[in-house]
């Protein structure tokens, strides 16, 4: 089997969708687990005010008044969590996300203090964080604040992974990476936004440019500049068109070091590390 279609079979990617089916599937498919843990009460999300957390905290917030009202039980909760660093530029962004999807409660967690403590604590110990370094220790901190409210209200923190991002591995290990329920696995980046179209979301939202906007010397930097490939090839590629074999070679360059990123820790049965 040729590398593209391994992982797509890998990624469970469809080459066409039908919206609405795959909101059901998203929605059943978070009521199925909490149905099987009763002493789960809780879903806890990141609201970014970008497509990935809009669409899962929309669909989180749907499948939670799904299961209160078949239930009966009120002390099912989706709970969206604000987590910018200082200022986020685009605090509007996020604002017009959390109207969309209107979570059972908004939290706010300034990340920053904590953040500039561990760098400082590190600096002590004789090691000079790096601007890029420093980004993923600010997604392991937007992490760790998710998994402390999880924990106090019987809760379980939701992903925002998706197909597109999987393949490239365009995520921080044991940061954005690191979660309980992940309900987009399977979508690339085009059939998020359709499933957001489908669902009404202001078009603003899915149609900004995406950006984990971790670093401070690039602001914003546009997640298709540090790739070095648009989402509209990486989406063709996981529906299994034929693009430029120098984009291909690209994307499956990112698959295959990014590998560990998709696993659990390296054990020594493990040998997918050997070349």
């Amino acid at each position: 089997m040729a590398l593209q279609q391994e992982i797509i079979q890998a990624l469970g990617v469809k080459p066409q969708i039908d919206p609405q089916q795959e909101i059901r599937v998203s929605i059943d498919f978070l009521k199925a687990y909490l149905k099987t843990y009763p002493f789960i009460k809780t879903l806890v999300l990141g609201i970014s005010g970008g497509q990935d957390s809009t669409l899962t905290g929309k669909l989180s917030q749907m499948a939670i008044t799904e299961l209160r009202a078949e239930s009966g039980d009120e002390s099912y909760q989706f709970i969206g969590v604000r987590l910018p660093f200082g200022v986020q530029f685009d605090e509007q962004d996020c604002q017009d996300a959390i109207a969309f999807i209107q979570p059972d409660q908004v939290l706010t967690v300034n990340i920053k203090d904590s953040v500039l403590a561990s760098e400082q604590a590190l600096r002590e110990a004789g090691i000079e964080l790096s601007d890029f370094v420093r980004g993923n220790e600010k997604a392991r901190e937007r992490m760790k604040a998710q998994y402390s409210i999880a924990g106090m209200t019987k809760g379980v923190v939701v992903g925002t992974d998706h197909a597109a991002e999987a393949v490239t591995g365009f995520f921080t290990k044991y940061g954005d990476g690191g979660t309980d329920i992940n309900p987009l696995f399977r979508l690339n980046k085009r059939q998020g936004k359709l499933l957001l179209k489908t669902l009404g979301c202001p078009e603003h939202l899915y149609q900004k440019a995406p950006t984990a906007d971790l670093e401070d010397d690039r602001p914003s930097l546009p997640d298709e500049a540090a790739l070095g490939v648009t989402y509209e090839n990486i989406d063709d590629y996981l529906e299994g068109k034929q693009i430029d074999r120098a984009i291909s070679a690209i994307i499956e360059g990112w698959y295959t070091k990014t590998e560990h990123k998709r696993r659990p820790p390296i054990t020594v049965f493990d040998d997918f590390w050997k070349i």
